[in-house]
């Protein structure tokens, strides 16, 4: 059992900890110092629970729906092309910079962004129901909830410890060259993950 939950803990970290939507939102939002635990729980527990799904055999649905998939391929893109406008709106207009270094303290507004970020992505369904749960099968039993379980606290891990760990870099971003600099990485992150999403749909 021990082995299966390092098998997935191991996997789901190698998934997690890349430059995506969620993580440069998480980063930017632990170095503003809001809603921290909050939104690192939103992501913690959206993760968990799309590998609970993928675990008990969702993955194997969605891969089989071409449409489906298409669907969410195109929603996502659609909403990572604006999100990434917003960060170059940010980054580009004095005033609106200047605002974010502060954080605008909306609570519904950023559980809204994290969760379309989450659920409007089709690589978190690709990564967590569809590869993470397809995995599974090589377990059976307490062996597979012991993996699914590995790999949601890989998770927990990794978004409470971006979100609070972003703090150390709090010097560093004290200067609006470093915000600047921030949003421009996060555009570019978010155009490059929704142009991705719209090669694939193309040549599928």
């Amino acid at each position: 059992m021990l082995s299966a939950a390092l098998s997935g803990f191991l996997l789901g970290a190698s998934l997690i900890i890349a430059i995506g939507a969620q993580n440069a939102f998480i980063l930017r939002q632990g170095l503003l110092r809001e809603h921290v635990f909050v939104l690192s729980l939103i992501c913690a527990l959206s993760d968990a629970l799309l590998i609970a799904a993928g675990v008990a055999g969702l993955g194997t649905l969605i891969a089989q729906s071409p449409r489906l998939i298409s669907l969410v391929t195109l929603g996502g893109a659609a909403f990572l092309f604006w999100y990434a406008s917003v960060a170059f709106r940010r980054a580009f207009h004095p005033e609106v910079l200047q605002a974010a270094t502060s954080g605008n303290g909306n609570l519904k507004v950023a559980i809204g962004t994290v969760l379309a970020l989450t659920f409007l992505n089709p690589h978190v369904y690709l990564d967590t129901v569809v590869l993470l749960g397809g995995l599974s099968a090589r377990f059976e039993g307490v062996n597979r909830a012991a993996y699914g379980a590995g790999a949601a606290l890989a998770s927990f891990i990794w978004f409470f410890g971006l979100g609070y760990g972003a703090r150390l870099l709090q010097p560093v971003f004290a200067r609006p060259a470093a915000w600047r600099v921030l949003d421009v990485l996060i555009g570019l992150v978010m155009a490059g993950i929704a142009l991705s999403l719209l090669v694939r749909f193309l040549h599928s």
